[in-house]
């Protein structure tokens, strides 16, 4: 679409430019050159000896003498018919001067002294006719370049002071704002630049908005709460794991309220200057009460909210405590009615200063989860909004394929969508680009370039397919969502996606499903090949913690009771286990006997249903790629009443022929894109 370009000198609304403090400079610096070059007392006079000057007065060329006291040289100022002389012509061309009048001398010579010049010139007056003979006049004047040298380095030492005090007090430059250093960095949100965001850009996060929605009613209408003696809370702590939109709430509160927003990090209240941190502090408060009724907001407050006294040395001065002791002591200064709202940001609440939760201050705790499948629906429906999609993406199905993904993984799942599709020429992005950014964000960028044995590919083909069939023939366990031998990110030759239950309570039953499921790629490799390989390292690594946590955590062995070893606070100063070596021996006595008793449960299984296990390690040879809707057709109905968490959010009514056509237009670009880098290294060898 073609614009008209508008000169950048008249745009609507652009500031005049200001005038550079460089262009000052230079132009007082011409000034100078100009009047001590116009000012000087030798404008165009030529330098000459005494006894060149004898010769001038006994040639009756001489019109004036002017004696400079205070000096010590004369000036001589030739008659009009002398200047005619080609002699004289030639030396003042020579030193010609562009500020020279009429009326300057045209030599300048150099005295010993006022009394021997005295002598001297009265001795060459005798030797002259009395009809030529003449006086000269004394005269004293100043020297405006011996003022320049003498008084300039001074002025120049007084303008550059005076110009590092301003630069440093209105914050330009290296070693700015030194003046300015206890001021707030916090940045204002308010009638100018207004906060655009609202609450229905903040998708999925519906608990959390419950609870801020009376801190917008209090901000709109807060007679609506003082008449009847009520009191709004001073602050609300939003906690939740990375890129689940704690700020992005934050900014919607005030884009909802209409009221001027404050925003800053904790990391912009530390300094390595005593007592910054606290000024900063105090000015923010004065500011925000200014400004009432508005909202301040502090991201990552644990910078400065640690708890106090935690891995300080005895006798230091910690000026981040200070910080926040000026913190505390402002949050409890201003009144109720002062209209100032405190939303603080982070996810590790586990580590802030119990006085700083303590009611009064932050009295409410919103926990903001990861979203569940409807709320990641909303967020793609959100994120979906400016890109041009096709008609069978789905934000259903895409959000039934991304389990576990946050607010900004989503964002980021939407924005490589529309860069692959970018990268293949497409007019629009489809349902094939988005399960190709899925797999990007979960697994890494896809290795074309690394070239696998067929004995490796048909490893992690078993390896895989044994992790779906323990899932699907398991009543407790998660069953995958896709399931891929595509070799992407470092080193994962492979990977199994599964949709997990939304659910907060687990069973013993429900955890060893959940191993056993882990452990079916192991199981099955020993199966087929009567070996196993490395490829269950990451399994391993979650089983063993599992077993662990099923021991120590949650009580749930019979040896060891019901004991936690669990320490909530996790305290820096506890070295000792809470336990005996005795209790240690016998708790990886029964981690060990509780993960061979899932291994040799997972063996059974597979070995019952081996025949599904050859079925769908082939498929995935073939194919490479398998989804939840063709297990069914592979390996049968699930043997349970209960559907899987997929099924129960799809309704069961995937199009299966969509997702063929899909599977076969991946693999044949797969099988395309082998050809051509087949082709390009042969071309290379």
């Amino acid at each position: 679409m073609k614009t008209d370009k508008i000169p950048d000198g008249k745009r609507k609304g652009s500031p005049k430019p200001k005038p550079k403090i460089q262009g000052w400079l230079i132009g007082g610096l011409l000034a100078v050159i100009i009047a001590v070059t116009f000012f000087s007392n030798d404008n165009g006079a030529v330098n000459t000896t005494y006894r060149e000057f004898e010769r001038m007065v006994k040639s009756n060329d001489v019109q004036r003498v002017v004696l400079i006291k205070n000096q010590d040289y004369i000036e001589v100022t030739l008659k009009e018919e002398a200047l005619s002389n080609t002699k004289y012509q030639l030396a003042l061309e020579q030193n010609k001067s562009l500020f020279r009048s009429q009326n300057d001398p045209h030599y300048k010579v150099e005295i010993v002294s006022v009394e021997k010049f005295a002598e001297d010139f009265e001795e060459l007056m005798a030797g002259q006719r009395e009809d030529l003979r003449f006086d000269y006049k004394i005269e004293e004047r100043g020297d405006y370049t011996s003022i320049l040298f003498n008084w300039g380095f001074l002025v120049l030492l007084i303008f550059g002071f005076w110009f590092l005090m301003r630069r440093m007090a209105g914050g330009g430059g290296p070693g700015g704002q030194i003046f300015s250093i206890g001021k707030s960095r916090a940045a204002l949100f308010d009638a100018e630049s207004k906060v655009k965001i609202t609450f229905e850009d903040a998708a999925g996060l519906e608990e959390a908005k419950e609870e801020v929605q009376e801190s917008v009613e209090f901000l709109r209408n807060p007679s609506k709460f003082t008449k009847l003696g009520g009191k709004i809370p001073k602050g609300a702590l939003l906690v939740g794991p990375p890129g689940t939109c704690k700020t992005l709430l934050a900014k919607a509160v005030a884009g909802e309220a209409g009221v001027p927003f404050f925003t800053l990090s904790g990391s912009d209240f530390v300094e390595m200057f005593v007592g910054v941190g606290a000024a900063r502090v105090r000015d923010l408060f004065k500011q925000a009460k200014e400004k009432a009724p508005c909202i301040i907001f502090i991201d990552e407050v644990d910078a400065i909210g640690r708890s106090r006294g935690r891995g300080q040395m005895p006798g230091s001065n910690d000026e981040r405590e200070n910080t926040l002791n000026s913190l505390l002591v402002e949050m409890d200064g201003f009144a109720t009615d002062v209209g100032v709202i405190i939303l603080a940001a982070t996810n590790r609440p586990d580590v802030l200063d119990s006085a700083l939760l303590r009611p009064g201050r932050f009295d409410r705790q919103i926990s903001i989860d990861k979203p569940d499948v409807i709320g990641r629906e909303a967020i793609f429906k959100v994120h979906l909004k400016p890109i041009q999609i096709s008609k069978n993406v789905d934000p259903k199905k895409l959000s039934a394929q991304t389990p576990g993904f946050a607010g900004a993984e989503i964002a980021n799942v939407c924005n490589e969508a529309a860069l692959i599709a970018a990268r293949r020429d497409k007019k629009k992005v489809d349902m094939q680009d988005f399960q190709d950014a899925i797999d990007r964000v979960i697994g890494g960028l896809e290795k074309k370039n690394k070239l696998i044995s067929p004995e490796e590919k048909k490893i992690v083909a078993y390896h895989e397919a044994g992790h779906a069939v323990a899932g699907w023939f398991l009543e407790y366990a998660d069953p995958l969502v896709k399931v891929s031998i595509v070799p992407r990110g470092v080193a994962a030759l492979g990977y199994a996606q599964y949709l997990p239950k939304e659910q907060f309570l687990y069973q013993t039953e429900q955890l060893m499903d959940e191993m056993c499921m882990a452990l079916g790629g192991r199981a099955a490799e020993e199966i087929t090949f009567g070996k196993v390989s490395t490829g269950a390292l990451s399994d391993l690594e979650r089983i063993t913690k599992l077993a662990y946590s099923i021991v120590t955590v949650y009580g749930m062995n019979d040896k060891i009771g019901n004991v936690s070893f669990y320490d909530s606070k996790q305290s820096e100063y506890n070295f000792t286990k809470p336990y005996s070596d005795a209790t240690a021996e016998l708790i990886d006595q029964e981690v060990k006997a509780l993960i061979d008793k899932a291994y040799s449960r997972t063996k059974r299984l597979l070995l019952s249903k081996k025949k599904e296990l050859e079925i769908l390690a082939q498929e995935l040879l073939k194919r490479e790629i398998i989804f939840q809707s063709d297990l069914e057709g592979l390996i049968g109905k699930r043997p349970f009443k209960n559907l899987t968490t997929y099924q129960n959010f799809t309704n069961g009514t995937d199009d299966e022929n969509e997702i063929k056509e899909d599977m076969d237009k991946l693999k044949s670009d797969i099988k395309k894109e082998i050809e051509e880098e087949e082709t390009t290294t042969e071309e290379a060898k």
